[in-house]
């Protein structure tokens, strides 16, 4: 695939470095996550990580001879598809962004993909919706992720638990987009390979009370409960009730359940539970560890390391191909993530958009091993969680 563009991309780096030689230009990007609602304790560091990779390309005066860029944040809420779209909205027809580096949860991740990237041509890179109904989604080759669908984390969970010995679990989900799709990929994950899902059942987020759910989840039993939901809503609180009431001592937390949040509500009490969360051991991994440690935030917290990439993945296709125009540099992100190239770690975009503006090829590895696949989504790395102590920490990778 690189090959085929290299004619037409050296052509238009020509043209867009005649361009930018004496009209360098302010290059906007739309940073659009929940930073209110279930998942606002991690998406700071998500926010964070975006802006670092940001910040490293306007301080390296490489992009398109010179060009700055500028973060734009928005708020997706996570949940309230009504707001998320208005919010993507403002980024593009008042803020004039030039692509768009989120959203988060899949629900909303759909929604403005279908109302505002569709009907404007922007590019989208989600760096946590995780959706299996986002592969198959219209998006006239504008929509990309750097997290793994959840067709690939319930296998994961399937092995987990099986190399657990668990044989029979309990899953609950929260009633929407991201919830429903894990929990069918587990569930045929899981009973494909021989285990019983005694009971999947929906929980609404907002509640003050999930005894009722947990009453139906204990009545069904299971040597494990699944609590596919989000850290700082329903997902908590069926954990809470669960505990209360003795009907569960060991959860399984896959990636929206993953954060320091979960150390503070609970404790002691998750001890011998586990999960897992995307994430790789990779060089890039450590690479942007340190350089989140510098700059202020935590760069192993939930696709943090994703976030990075994203943005960064947005800014080397822009160099790529000449123009930060979303209809341009939207043929060129796939080319730029995968080999053959010189490998591009975190604290290298300066080189990486150097070699591409003197017409070389690059294979940006980034802080998550990105390997994108298919309909432009991540091949999938994950980190394998144990509590213990009172706090998680990782024990493996898969």
């Amino acid at each position: 695939m690189k090959n085929l563009l290299m004619a037409t991309t050296a052509i238009s780096m020509m043209a867009g470095a005649a361009f930018a030689d004496g009209h360098a230009e302010d290059v906007k990007i739309g940073v659009i996550l929940g930073f209110t609602g279930p998942l606002e304790s991690i998406t700071p560091a998500m926010g964070a990580g975006a802006e670092l990779a940001m910040t490293e390309v306007s301080e390296s005066g490489a992009l398109l001879g010179g060009s700055t860029v500028t973060s734009v944040r928005a708020d997706s809420t996570c949940i309230d598809a009504g707001a998320a779209t208005t919010a993507a909205e403002r980024l593009v027809t008042a803020d004039k962004v030039n692509a768009i580096m989120g959203a988060d949860c899949s629900g909303v991740t759909g929604a403005i993909l279908a109302n505002v990237a569709l009907a404007n041509g922007t590019v989208m890179i989600s760096p946590s919706a995780t959706s299996p109904g986002l592969s198959t989604a219209e998006d006239n080759g504008l929509f990309f992720r750097t997290a793994p669908s959840d067709a690939r984390q319930g296998v994961i969970i399937t092995n987990i638990l099986q190399d657990r010995g668990v044989e029979e679990v309990a899953l609950t989900y929260t009633n929407n987009d991201y919830g429903k799709g894990l929990a069918d990929a587990f569930q045929a994950a899981f009973e494909a390979a021989g285990g019983t899902v005694t009971i999947s059942a929906a929980h609404e987020d907002g509640k003050a009370d999930y005894s009722a759910e947990v009453g139906a989840l204990a009545s069904a039993g299971g040597e494990v409960l699944v609590v596919a939901g989000y850290v700082d809503q329903g997902g908590s609180g069926v954990i809470r009730s669960a505990l209360d009431t003795g009907a569960f001592d060991t959860f399984y937390v896959p990636d929206g359940m993953v954060g320091a949040k979960l150390n503070e509500n609970f404790g002691a009490e998750l001890n011998g539970s586990y999960g897992a969360y995307p994430g790789t051991d990779s060089q890039g991994a450590a690479d942007f560890a340190a350089l989140a440690e510098a700059a202020g935030f935590d760069g192993t917290s939930a696709f943090a390391p994703e976030s990075y990439d994203a943005a960064a993945l947005i800014m080397l296709a822009m160099q790529a191909a000449g123009s930060s125009a979303s209809a341009d540099l939207k043929d060129h992100v796939m080319s730029v993530a995968n080999a053959p190239g010189v490998e591009i770690f975190p604290g290298e975009l300066a080189k990486g958009l150097e070699i591409l503006a003197n017409g070389g090829e690059i294979d940006y590895v980034g802080a998550s091993a990105v390997d994108l696949i298919g309909p432009g989504e991540s091949a999938g790395n994950y980190q394998e969680i144990e509590f213990a102590d009172g706090v998680y920490s990782t024990i493996g990778y898969r």
